[in-house]
């Protein structure tokens, strides 16, 4: 999945959070409801947006994921 047709960053929209190309609607909202355990089709319901977007958003939190350094948090 080439999520850099779908997903934009643009400091006018959403803050400059990365979103779905013509909505506002961000990557952080689509993973997240995902992870809260609803289905592709609901979220494609709930935010007008398409599969391919869905997993477009997914690859870029993927992408995104794999540049960072993670830590665990003392106590967790």
């Amino acid at each position: 999945m080439n999520w850099h047709e779908r997903i934009v960053v643009d400091p006018e929209v959403m803050g400059g959070k990365p979103v779905i190309k013509g909505t506002r609607v961000p990557v952080q909202v689509v993973v997240g409801s995902l992870a809260g355990g609803s289905t592709v089709d609901a979220v494609c319901d709930a935010y007008s947006i398409t599969a391919d977007d869905v997993r477009a958003a997914l690859a870029y939190a993927a992408e995104m994921l794999g540049q960072e350094r993670l830590y665990a948090l003392p106590g967790g």
